[in-house]
């Protein structure tokens, strides 16, 4: 029995479901999901196996024009995704780009496509809140362009048609043996999605721009036999203007967002913890090498 492996890298505008559908591909939740852009920052490995093959996806941030230094780390990140990928998996929001002119027209978009001589596969995303007529006059549009090796309908939230997306990605993946033991779905420890279950509630809790001036930090996380396991998370922001918002009136604002916070940390590692959430200034850290350094924001560049 040949077995097939691969990395297969998920690439796309912000806000078109990359996250979500990770999830769906993986049959559980991973990657944080909000319908605010930008929500993924990191690239996020997921590892799906069977009996037959394994597919290492990686989860990048949303293309975009880079305005400052953390966006320029967030597009190496898709760079260095794409270099390792056997396959590509484009995603377009038909609910939002009945064309798909926001990402085959994009110039970024556009680089990636022409450059990558591996397979790629487009993925017509949110056909839930699009009508039979419009997938079906987007596919024809793409399958004219002749960019991609198969284009496949989907509604990441529904989980429709998500495993037409894996007997196409069995198809493609070259045999390999596998590069990771079966039981394993992610190359990422527990500290990293404590803090990103973290930032998904603030994304859920706060508006404007605080999400994207916001970075958690796990400074301690202790396992404690026959007690709560103790969590501590620094919240960073970027002004001290933004402390208060964070704190909210007598405590209130913070208070909510360490329950919510908790209850999905005590489903996500099946045990009890006591989260201790405090509230620090980093001064414009989104455009400083070395806290972004600190913050865990290296390439394979730095």
């Amino acid at each position: 029995m040949a077995i097939r492996s691969g990395y297969v890298s998920i690439i796309g505008k912000p806000n078109v479901g990359k996250s979500t559908l990770l999830n769906a591909l993986l049959g559980q939740k991973l990657s944080i999901t909000n319908p605010k852009p930008q929500t993924t920052r990191k690239k996020i490995l997921g590892i799906y196996s069977d009996e037959e093959h394994q597919v290492v996806f990686a989860d990048t941030p949303g293309i975009l024009k880079p305005d400052y230094l953390l966006q320029e780390k967030m597009l190496e990140y898709i760079t260095n995704a794409i270099k390792d990928a056997d396959i590509l998996l484009v995603i377009i929001d038909i609910a939002a780009d009945k064309e798909g002119k926001q990402t085959l027209n994009d110039e970024n978009v556009i680089s990636i496509l022409d450059k990558v001589r591996r397979p790629k596969i487009l993925i017509i995303n949110k056909v839930d809140l699009s009508i039979d007529e419009e997938v079906k006059h987007l596919i024809k549009k793409v399958e004219a362009t002749g960019k991609f090796n198969k284009i496949i309908p989907v509604s990441a939230l529904l989980s429709f048609n998500i495993q037409s997306v894996l007997n196409v990605i069995f198809e493609l993946i070259p045999e390999h043996p596998k590069y990771f033991p079966d039981d394993q779905i992610t190359d990422e420890n527990e500290r990293f999605f404590v803090s990103e279950i973290i930032r998904e509630k603030i994304l859920e809790i706060y508006h404007e721009e605080i999400p994207y001036s916001v970075e958690v930090v796990i400074e301690d996380f202790k396992e404690r036999v026959g007690r709560k396991d103790f969590i501590q998370a620094a919240i960073f922001v970027e002004r001290e203007s933004q402390k208060p918002i964070i704190i909210g009136k007598e405590g209130k604002a913070i208070k909510e967002l360490g329950e919510t916070a908790r209850k999905d940390i005590e489903a996500f590692l099946d045990r009890p913890v006591f989260l201790d959430l405090r509230v620090k200034v980093k001064a414009k850290w989104r455009s400083d090498p070395k806290s972004l350094k600190n913050f865990g924001y290296t390439t394979d560049n730095d």
